[in-house]
């Protein structure tokens, strides 16, 4: 069984910084891209931050700047630095990451159960 954990979240002011951090455990055999998806009221889930076994990043055009991901092969491990928080930042935030798992052929697609940041004065 693969898992992954998310902490870090919680309720920072305008302009504050939060950092989130993953990780995945379990009977991994490999972890190929983890990133970052947040889901607002109301809205759909969408990518914020994503960085692939190569080490390729992608953001998210509204947090280009004032986000940052990064990741540790070694721990299984991924986070976001997030700064300058915008109200619109108020979400929950999931990792996701494709593992093969020991028991599997191929890679799979894992999500965390989310972590709320709420930005708000």
């Amino acid at each position: 069984q693969v898992q992954l954990v998310e902490s870090g979240g919680g309720l920072v002011q305008p302009g504050g910084s939060l950092r989130l951090s993953c990780a995945a455990s379990g009977s991994i055999f490999s972890v190929y891209g983890m990133g970052w998806y947040r889901q607002a009221p109301g809205k759909q889930r969408e990518l914020v931050a994503y960085v692939t076994s190569g080490g390729r990043i992608s953001y998210a055009e509204s947090v280009k700047g004032r986000f940052t991901i990064s990741r540790d092969n070694a721990k299984n491990t991924v986070d976001l630095q997030m700064n300058s928080l915008k109200t619109e930042d108020t979400a929950v935030y999931y990792c996701n990451a494709v593992i093969r798992a020991t028991t599997s052929l191929a890679g799979m697609n894992y999500w965390g159960k989310g972590t709320l940041v709420t930005v708000s004065s």
